[in-house]
């Protein structure tokens, strides 16, 4: 009964354009009935060619002129015969009954395609409905472990990279240390990095959790931010309830957050909320540099977001810049294959390496720079880069707190 309720109104609407095109094919056709086209037209052009009789025996028009116009009307009557002869063989009334079964046709085959592409049954949701659901569904989330195990169980989950015997070696030893002294916040952070670089998201988070859980409230943002993307890996992606949490509590610390806005609006897009997804990520894309990380993302998926939140949008044009990549923006590489990741990563390090050493550049830049080359294990160049900097920014305190947090992170202060 429900598909008829909301098909009602259609069917109504189609039979009445059906009735109406039947009409006027029948009024068309006792027209022609009653005179066909040819036939009247050459029945106008005669008498034109007796008023131009008329009008010259009168005097309204000069003989020349006559000429001239019996001439011209009498080609348009030859014409006409012509037209007429040639249509003989035609018959008006087949060419009414192929009108007829194509207007029959018409609403049968949008119906038929309607069964097939369109959701027949499917009723009509009020948008209060559409965010109760889409509510329902964020609350009823699985954790972060569950989604974790099925992204293991995925068939379609990249393998694991292949670990150089020595670097496992040291893994391994690295795990050993920590099982003696679990709470060593250096061996912790090591450890977090390095699962990471070898695809054991789940460790590396686990490993973050328990280094910012020893830190309370003073964990580093940038320390969140690291354990919310390295989250987001585990899962393939899905942002689970406990990573929410991690956002926000970025986000209260930090609102123009880049990675903690875009991994917000991923989790809107998963849960039903396309409109809030465009309205975080459109104001993300317009805090952005064309090198960050999650800017193609957000390119390729706006206008479509916007599309589904009933918001006409058009993309603006990219602009020059580049702050170089963060940490975080390293890790979220680790899925491509090794020669792109490589290619990728090296070019947006040297990059910016290149940018400082020539032009100079914030605290915050020479950070993120430290930051990649300790993520991508070149603990000695980091270091020689922290030191570099330690004396560009040696009379300035905070910018010098910038770029230790960012040493520390790299696994090394000293």
């Amino acid at each position: 009964m429900a598909i008829w309720w909301f098909l009602g109104p259609a069917v109504a609407l189609t039979a009445v354009i059906v009735v109406l095109a039947v009409l006027g094919l029948r009024r068309g056709a006792r027209v022609e009935a009653a005179e066909p086209g040819q036939r009247r037209e050459m029945r106008i052009y005669r008498d034109q060619l007796k008023e131009i009789e008329r009008d010259q025996a009168r005097g309204l028009i000069a003989a020349e002129e006559a000429e001239r116009l019996r001439t011209e009307t009498a080609r348009r009557l030859l014409d006409a015969d012509k037209r007429g002869a040639t249509a003989l063989g035609e018959s008006p009334a087949s060419m009414r009954t192929l009108a007829l079964v194509l207007v029959a046709l018409a609403p049968i085959l949008a119906i038929a395609l309607y069964w097939r592409e369109g959701a027949p049954g499917y009723e009509d949701m009020p948008l209060i409905d559409r965010y109760a659901e889409a509510q329902a569904l964020r609350d009823n989330r699985p954790g972060q472990a569950a989604m974790e195990a099925a992204w293991q169980a995925d068939a379609q989950r990249p393998p694991a990279p292949e670990i150089d015997p020595q670097y496992a070696t040291l893994m391994a030893q690295l795990r050993e240390a920590l099982t003696t002294r679990p709470d060593d916040p250096r061996g912790l952070r090591l450890l977090a990095v390095n699962e990471g670089n070898i695809g054991n998201y789940s460790a590396s988070a686990a490993a973050w959790i328990h280094l910012i859980e020893l830190q309370g409230e003073a964990a580093p943002v940038e320390d969140l931010v690291a354990l919310a993307e390295t989250m987001a890996l585990a899962t393939g992606g899905l942002i689970s309830p406990e990573a929410e949490a991690v956002l926000e509590r970025i986000l209260q610390r930090d609102p123009q957050n880049g990675t903690a806005r875009y991994y917000l609006g991923l989790m809107f897009a998963q849960t039903g909320r396309p409109d809030l997804t465009f309205r975080l990520w459109r104001g993300l894309l317009e805090d952005s540099e064309p090198d960050d990380p999650w800017v193609p993302a957000i390119r390729g998926s706006l206008e479509d977001l916007a599309a589904a939140a009933g918001v006409r949008y058009t993309l603006p044009p990219m602009t020059a810049g580049g702050r170089g990549p963060s940490a975080a923006d390293v890790e979220a590489a680790a899925r491509m294959s090794d020669e792109d990741r490589q290619q990728m990563i090296g070019g947006m390090v040297e990059g910016l390496a290149s940018r400082l050493s020539n032009q100079g550049g914030p605290a915050e830049d020479w950070a993120r720079l430290i930051n990649a080359l300790g993520v991508l294990g070149q603990t000695e160049r980091a270091r020689a880069i922290w030191s570099e900097a330690r004396l560009v920014f040696a009379d300035q305190p905070a910018a010098l707190a910038v770029i230790d947090t960012a040493a520390r992170q790299a696994g090394f202060t000293e």
